[in-house]
């Protein structure tokens, strides 16, 4: 049975998130994170695959478009669905690093990752700059910055993770219903299942509220802990 209660909750929390940090200096520069996570993971599941990552484009809107190449049809479901999965799954593990107190090595793996990101796959102008922008802005708060500011800051990234995981998969579903051929990766989707885009995009958002419930009940209860 569906807790209505428990999601309107996930809904409003999500939505005042989203206001706040809206009116943060520079929000939309942290947004790109969502941004290389979600293409990222489209680079990783097609070098799972042994398909070639040809090179990510990081764009200043927010969007982005990861150009790869492999053998069989059906590669693409699997490449397809882990951006937006891989996003929101990606939020859970920053609150979980926050609720057990690891920060220092959730800056580490963020940064980790752009780094890699840079030197690999990133190929456009825009996109290698702030790639490297965020590698040594996220390198001087993890090294130099007082607990606080350190802490404040990861959660910010956290925060618009979580945020910017949702919106972007309901964002989906409105294109899926506008636009249905120009819908991303619920597009892509649909071209090679030939079930409607709506439908992927539907799934998206299911999964990137659920990861949000996840992450909030992380956020405010702790992690699970099994019995002994």
């Amino acid at each position: 049975m569906i807790d209505i209660r428990s999601w309107t909750k996930v809904i409003l929390f999500i939505v005042a998130t989203a206001c706040l940090t809206r009116f943060i200096p520079f929000s939309s520069f942290f947004r790109n994170v969502d941004t290389l996570i979600h293409e990222l993971s489209h680079a990783l599941m097609t070098l799972v695959l042994s398909g070639k990552v040809m090179y990510i484009h990081l764009f200043s809107n927010q969007s982005g478009v990861t150009y790869s190449a492999y053998t069989s049809t059906w590669k693409a479901i699997p490449i397809s669905l882990a951006g937006y999965i891989g996003a929101s799954l990606f939020a859970v593990l920053l609150f979980y690093l926050h609720a057990r107190k690891q920060e220092a090595a959730g800056l580490i793996a963020i940064a980790s990752l752009a780094l890699i990101s840079l030197i690999l796959f990133v190929r456009n102008g825009y996109g290698m700059m702030w790639c490297a922008g965020f590698v040594i802005l996220t390198g001087l708060i993890w090294k130099f910055a007082p607990p606080w500011l350190r802490s404040g800051y990861y959660l910010l990234i956290a925060f618009i993770c979580l945020v910017e995981s949702v919106i972007s998969s309901a964002y989906l579903v409105y294109l899926s219903m506008k636009m249905p051929n120009g819908a991303g990766d619920a597009a892509n989707l649909s071209h090679v299942t030939y079930i409607p885009s709506i439908v992927w995009a539907l799934l998206f958002t299911a999964v990137s509220l659920w990861c949000a419930r996840i992450s909030m009940g992380i956020l405010f209860h702790g992690p699970r802990r099994g019995n002994r």
